[in-house]
């Protein structure tokens, strides 16, 4: 079972405007203390000295001065690339993705495997993710010791406490305690979350979401859920479950899903029910793949942008079902805009986002409706691996702050 959240204490409070101010630099570097508070809305002196403490770290570097209006020169700080790598490692129901970034998120390089049917047992899923990271360091020549950390995005419910998968409903597993069984080959500190909270985290620094109040990210994918941003930052909810929007229900009596339940969302718009929808319209049909759902879903983009009649039904169908899913959030979250992400929505592209937009704007309240931005994501990378990399340099970066800190009380006690 999932804890409470326990209520944040004034450490986790600086540490959270830590990597508030170390995200804004990354977005935007280099930059002015003055326009890091401006842009975090901490005062100039809480900025003053979270900075101090990630030049401290090693984590920025002064880089010249600005001009300010009559006043002196402000200095400029900027993130310190090459003092550390990092890995984010995105394994979806059908493969294992993972990539090596800097400290300013620059990918360096990366490696991809396909899950076959026999490969969602644990022991290979952490065989493929070890010889995935293996390869990542060795392909950019980064120094092993200069990994602070790996990422790890899985499908499903997740503690991160633990590191253990607590149910991934697509592949039968219940609290297999994931993160002990990749230390046994990974040498670096591992942090484990899901596609949800990645995919948000990424549209936060770098996508649509990016600037935005309240947020909605959709990962459209074999598996479906809706990352939720509010006040600008990540919504988790009490258990690190919020989101599982997928699993939410429909259709009554409708469709089984793999969680068990009939009717959810994700038996309708993620990967396999987009195929159900293909063999109902066109049984026949020389796109479906049976045993190949990326393959099918990749046939269907190609069809979908040459006009081909039934996969413009099978996709205007399923934006149908999308569109009265996302009308429901937008009811209840009343966000500013709406991403349709991951690899289904970036393979169907604008066709779907169209019909969505359509299906949408037939079932939500005009007022609501004319707040929210429906988009599919600008991120031209895999968006989740970039999410788990920020996982790993949070991480990384509490860390640092919890040795510094020992550290000054221990010469304080021996003074």
């Amino acid at each position: 079972m999932l804890g409470p959240v326990n209520k944040r204490t004034s450490r986790d409070i600086r540490t959270a405007n830590r990597y508030e101010v170390l995200r804004q630099i990354i977005a935007g570097s280099p930059l002015s203390r003055q326009e890091l508070a401006a842009a975090t809305g901490l005062s100039l002196a809480t900025v003053a000295s979270l900075v101090g403490e990630l030049l401290e770290l090693g984590l920025l570097t002064e880089v010249g001065f600005e001009d300010s209006d009559g006043g002196r020169p402000r200095g400029l700080v900027a993130i310190a690339p090459t003092r550390g790598a990092l890995i984010g490692v995105d394994v979806a129901e059908t493969y294992v993705h993972v990539e090596l970034f800097d400290l300013s998120l620059t990918s360096l390089a990366h490696t991809a495997v396909e899950l076959r049917p026999g490969d969602q047992q644990p022991d290979r899923v952490v065989a493929h993710i070890a010889a995935g990271v293996a390869s990542v360091v060795e392909q950019s020549g980064t120094d092993p010791g200069r990994v602070l950390g790996a990422g790890v995005s899985m499908p499903g419910q997740v503690d991160r406490a633990s590191g253990s998968v607590v149910y991934a409903a697509n592949w039968g597993w219940h609290q297999v305690p994931l993160l002990s069984l990749l230390a046994e080959h990974i040498p670096y500190p591992l942090y484990l979350d899901n596609p949800l909270r990645a995919c948000t985290v990424t549209e936060l620094w770098f996508g649509a979401a990016r600037g935005r109040s309240d947020a909605v990210v959709i990962n459209l994918g074999t598996g479906v859920g809706a990352g939720i941003a509010l006040g600008g930052a990540l919504h988790r909810g009490a258990t690190n479950t919020a989101g599982e929007w997928g699993h939410t229900t429909l259709v009554l009596d409708g469709r089984l899903c793999h969680c068990g339940n009939h009717g959810c969302v994700e038996a309708y718009v993620g990967a396999p029910g987009i195929m159900q929808q293909l063999r109902e319209l066109g049984a026949e049909s020389p796109l479906l793949r049976p045993d190949d759902q990326t393959a099918t879903i990749r046939a269907l983009g190609s069809a979908l942008a040459a006009g081909d009649p039934v996969a413009v039904r099978v996709v205007r169908e399923t934006a149908r079902y999308l569109g009265a899913a996302v009308a429901d959030l937008i009811q209840l979250l009343n966000p500013e805009v709406i991403v349709l992400s991951s690899w289904v929505a970036a393979t169907l592209g604008k066709p779907l986002l169209d019909e969505v937009r359509e299906a949408v704007a037939a079932r939500a309240p005009a007022g609501p409706l004319a707040a929210t931005e429906i988009v599919l994501s600008p991120v031209p990378s895999d968006p989740v691996s970039l999410g788990a990399a920020t996982f790993a340099l949070e991480g990384a970066v509490a860390s640092s702050a919890q040795q510094a800190a020992r550290k000054k009380t221990s010469r304080t006690v021996r003074r």
